[in-house]
């Protein structure tokens, strides 16, 4: 029988120009800060080392929850800027040049409102300290404003730094299914999933924070799929390939991006799926009329 992992991969992109060198230079940057400022170590445990979890933590080579969750939530409170800035700009520019955006505008919207949702669901868990919300309030702020004037510069090279910084999300939460997993975070081990994860991810009744967490990687698999993709594209004239849908755990969990060629294959392949939807509907519809 299949499992998750089956599905799924910790890939990276090779940067293979400058601008791509400087967007996945600029990520190494961001994730030496956050992890200085989140205090994240995660050492390597030295093999046949006896050591009790209180110590392993003690020592820097294991989170506790404390730890992973307000990682985790620094994290969500920023991934959700780049794709909310992307789709103002666009709208902006559709607007002001009255012409259409070719369908990217709803992806980076709904990237947006994806990571929102991860910040809502961990927030249950606990509730940030006024210095941990004036900390994320400082860091979103310059954040925003730097993704902003980098995307008018160049939302190729801002694409990219997302599917990049993805790339460290999938890595930071494989990580930490891997602990919970491991018996490291029993604090996690058998937690009730949230209800608002439950309601948005359509999870069983009884589902646990693993799940939601399986459930949360998934989404950044997506993310660094569709980013990675569309910094292939040319931004002012290419349509968007994931308009219609987005790619499956079978396509995203083992791939990194389509270049062009694949995204317009794959871009015909959905219009052709909703066309073959459409005239079943429409000959089932005329087949009960005549009944």
């Amino acid at each position: 029988m299949l499992s998750l992992h089956d599905f799924f991969k910790v890939l990276h992109r090779d940067a293979t120009c400058f601008s791509d060198r400087m967007a996945v230079n600029l990520v190494r940057l961001s994730r030496w800060g956050y992890d200085l400022v989140t205090g994240y170590k995660h050492r390597t445990i030295p093999p046949g080392k006896e050591m009790t979890l209180a110590q392993l933590r003690k020592e820097g080579y294991l989170l506790d929850d404390k730890a992973w969750l307000s990682r985790i939530l620094f994290l969500e409170s920023i991934a959700g800027v780049p794709g909310m800035v992307a789709a103002t700009i666009r709208h902006l520019t559709s607007l002001r040049l009255m012409r259409r955006d070719n369908g990217w505008i709803h992806t980076c919207l709904e990237e947006a409102e994806n990571e929102r949702m991860h910040l809502m669901t961990f927030m249950t868990l606990r509730k940030p300290s006024i210095f941990f919300r004036a900390m994320i309030l400082g860091a979103q702020g310059v954040f925003y404003n730097l993704f902003f004037l980098s995307y008018l510069v160049s939302p190729r090279i801002c694409h990219r730094f997302v599917g990049y910084l993805e790339e460290e999300a999938v890595v930071t939460y494989t990580k930490c299914i891997k602990d919970i997993e491991a018996g490291h975070v029993p604090e996690w081990s058998d937690l009730p999933a949230p209800k608002i994860a439950i309601d948005y991810w359509r999870l069983p009744a009884d589902a646990k924070l693993l799940d939601v967490i399986y459930a949360v990687r998934s989404d950044e698999t997506t993310h660094r799929f569709v980013n990675h993709s569309l910094a292939n594209l040319n931004g002012k004239t290419d349509v968007n390939p994931f308009a219609l849908r987005e790619p499956d755990m079978h396509m995203k969990g083992k791939n990194i991006a389509f270049d062009r060629a694949e995204s317009e294959a794959y871009l015909e392949e959905s219009h052709k799926f909703f066309q073959e939807q459409y005239e079943a509907t429409m000959k089932a519809e005329k087949k009960t009329e005549g009944q």
